[in-house]
């Protein structure tokens, strides 16, 4: 029965590709996150959030690869899917659809409108991006994807994970990938601004100042630019006992399939960081601290009991 309902959600996912909301007219700031994996966004949750509740945003995202390289941290949700996830015959076949649906239900409750999957292979863990651009990935089938959807969606800006030394092979390679679409539209196309999200604790004693990555010039950092910031860890509500780590815990839950998540993700990271990539024109500087800035505000009324 697990396994029909599985077969019902893969079918349906066939069509998961609502585009007809693109382009139209919106107040808010239209942002499209570029990832590697489900539960790369749990990076800018709460940033995700406080765009689409406050701000009015719409937020899409495109996913690179199916998550199947997932199988080996599916201990626990063996027995909530009912399947052998950890033998990588079974996590191969039944991850992709499975964690496409943690997504979206953790992309219901960040409040993203569209999914667009790719479906590359998630191939193993390895720190060298090169391995899935040169050989894994259909590189020329992403790029005209991701120039459709930039075309389409006409984004002001886009959200991927900071592509530094100690993180995933596909994270980036999914960064490179969103950089390399941005460079490569024509200069009478609205460029959106590129950001690199990071999660330092407020105790880390040292910054990381990302530069760039080897091999890769197209990812530099503009040095002149801030790191613009969204504090996870701000207090509001009764008491002022709530913050917005609760939003990220939320979302961090949906993906059951993936116990290493939960394990590094659940209540850490108190800033999320987004530094600024130096193919951005430096004039957008200003608008962007300018959003910053509004995502700072808390909209919460303050009540009396």
């Amino acid at each position: 029965m697990r396994q029909l309902s599985l077969l019902v959600l893969a079918l349906t996912l066939l069509f998961v590709h609502p585009d007809a909301g693109l382009g139209q007219s919106d107040s808010g700031p239209k942002v499209l996150i570029v990832n590697a994996h489900p539960d790369d966004e749990t990076g800018c949750a709460a940033t995700v959030y406080k765009l689409t509740h406050d701000l009015h945003g719409k937020v899409d995202l495109a996913l690179i690869t199916n998550g199947e390289g997932g199988y080996k941290y599916s201990t626990l949700a063996e027995a909530y899917y009912g399947l052998e996830l950890t033998d990588e015959k079974v996590g191969r076949e039944y991850l992709p659809t499975i964690r496409k649906r943690e997504l979206m239900n953790a992309g219901k409750i960040l409040g993203i409108r569209n999914y667009f999957f790719f479906d590359q292979k998630d191939h193993r863990y390895t720190l060298n991006p090169h391995e899935a651009l040169d050989s894994i990935w259909d590189i020329q089938l992403i790029q005209r994807r991701l120039h459709d959807i930039l075309i389409a969606g006409k984004y002001d800006y886009i959200f991927c994970l900071l592509p530094v030394d100690s993180t995933h092979g596909h994270h980036k390679g999914a960064t490179i990938m969103a950089l390399t679409a941005v460079q490569a539209l024509g200069s009478e196309i609205k460029h959106p601004i590129v950001l690199g999200v990071d999660n330092p604790r407020k105790s880390d004693s040292i910054a990381v100042r990302f530069v760039v990555l080897h091999d890769y010039p197209i990812t530099e950092i503009n040095k002149q630019a801030p790191i613009f910031k969204f504090d996870r860890s701000v207090k509001f509500g009764y008491h002022n006992v709530l913050n917005y780590k609760i939003i990220v815990n939320w979302e961090i839950a949906e993906h059951k399939s993936q116990g290493t998540v939960q394990m590094i993700g659940a209540n850490e990271g108190d800033i999320e960081e987004f530094h600024f990539f130096k193919i951005n024109d430096p004039s957008s500087i200003g608008p962007t601290a300018d959003l910053f800035n509004k995502l700072a505000v808390l909209h919460f009324v303050a009540k009396t009991y």
